[in-house]
């Protein structure tokens, strides 16, 4: 069974950086795709990035484009997404989520993802 274990959420001020990571485990991930979402109060869960696991594209959220880095460590399993310049709309419950195959066109649509984590807290405050 796959899990997926999110960390490194927190509060920061308005400009600050955090680093999240999505620990593996569970499953042969080199045919993945790992993505990172988010869901703010009141609003539908939105794609944020996308990396596959072997190589090939790296995808973004125009919101977070040139703000956000995500990046992986095969060795460890674990997907990182390092955020920076960090804006109090980003303020979301950020969820780790993983799957296989799938047209690239479909890599921000939640529902294609079977696999998801709980989810970790960023709060950034103006």
């Amino acid at each position: 069974q796959v899990q997926l274990v999110e960390s490194g959420g927190g509060l920061v001020q308005a400009g600050g950086s955090l680093r999240l990571s999505c620990a593996a485990s569970g499953g042969t991930f080199s045919s993945y795709a790992m993505g990172w979402f988010r869901q703010a109060p009141g609003k539908e869960r939105e794609f944020v990035s996308t990396i596959m696991w072997s190589g090939g594209g790296i995808y973004y959220a125009d919101s977070v484009k040139g703000r956000f880095t995500i990046s992986r460590d095969n060795a460890k399993n674990t997907v990182y997404l390092q955020m920076n310049s960090l804006k109090p709309e980003d303020t979301a419950v950020y969820y780790c989520a993983a799957r296989i195959g799938g047209s690239t066109m479909s890599l921000t649509v939640p529902i294609t993802y079977k696999y998801w984590g709980q989810g970790t807290q960023v709060t950034v405050s103006s």
